[in-house]
């Protein structure tokens, strides 16, 4: 019980955005999003079962082919969502509805009343980062329905605090381009009047870098693990388990998606000749925190 590094239980996986995306669509044909509720590609970590991505984030790829709404429920895990593919489709909570674009992030706080949709003339797929792992040791979560399948919604107007647009997120990475190589940004709310800026929730958050042509980020370790995700880009990613138990190196490239563990240090490398790579993370860092035991290295 007490070891002497941190002891998750979960593997470094890679999931190839090439290779999974063709399960995805053919999804697609055998069930409707009416039917599936959610049509989701769960990522789960091959150590554990669902709905382990990590020991405490659930990920998973999902689709909305155009013409289709997903219905409207509310459930208690937190839910963000990462637009990997596509345009046109849209979420509504509680009755804002939002246009999504690539790179994206639109969140469902728990207990919201949500439905997804596609207006579009192709696919939206996007990346699902849950809670759900925390509710096996806190079995108290639940959903329910709503009474049709759209809750009513009218089209949002200016900025909105469940979307955070990549263009927001591209411009702070950016700001010192010409003279930094690597940069990071941490996605946060703005507080009440008088109050600090706080994470996007109270159990998961995420986190986006920038990685320069050629550039490699200093390594670090933190208590809280990842489920990364490449907007752009090409590079890998050098990641020593826990306790140096074996270094592993995964090579990425634009919309593939892979998960660390806990304390594993970690350091990016941009391979490109030029230009720039960017990687989006969910994380567990509020929860980390929330605990007392937030440590960086």
């Amino acid at each position: 019980m007490v070891p002497a590094n941190p002891n998750p239980s979960v593997a470094v996986i890679f999931w190839h955005y090439d290779g999974v995306r063709p399960s995805l669509m053919a999804a697609g044909t055998v069930i409707s999003a009416e039917e599936a509720e959610r049509r989701v590609l769960m990522l789960i970590n091959p150590t554990l079962s669902a709905p382990y991505t990590t020991d405490t984030i659930y990920a998973g790829l999902q689709l909305i082919l155009p013409g289709e709404t997903a219905p409207a429920h509310r459930h208690t895990a937190f839910a963000l969502r990462f637009i990997v593919e596509g345009s046109g489709g849209f979420t509504a909570v509680e009755g804002e509805k939002m246009m999504m674009e690539r790179g994206d992030v639109v969140l469902t706080p728990s207990w919201s009343w949500h439905d997804h949709g596609n207006e579009g003339d192709g696919p939206m797929i996007w990346l699902d980062g849950l809670d759900l792992p925390v509710y096996r040791f806190l079995p108290i979560s639940f959903a329910e329905n709503y009474a049709e399948s759209r809750y009513p919604s009218t089209l949002a107007t200016g900025s909105s605090p469940n979307k955070i647009p990549w263009s927001t997120v591209a411009k702070e990475l950016n700001a010192n381009i010409a003279t930094e190589p690597c940069s990071r940004y941490d996605y946060r709310l703005n507080g009440q009047q008088g109050q600090q800026a706080h994470h996007i929730s109270r159990t998961i958050s995420a986190q986006a870098e920038r990685i320069a042509a050629g550039s490699t980020t200093t390594p670090s370790r933190e208590t809280c693990s990842f489920v990364y995700h490449v907007y752009e880009g090409e590079g890998y990613s050098t990641i020593v388990a826990p306790g140096g138990k074996g270094e592993k190196k995964v090579s990425w490239k634009a919309r593939d998606t892979f998960s660390v563990a806990a304390w594993s240090s970690i350091s990016h490398t941009c391979t490109l000749e030029s230009g720039q790579a960017y990687l989006f993370t969910v994380n567990d860092w509020p929860l980390v925190e929330a605990l007392g035991l937030a440590r960086k290295e």
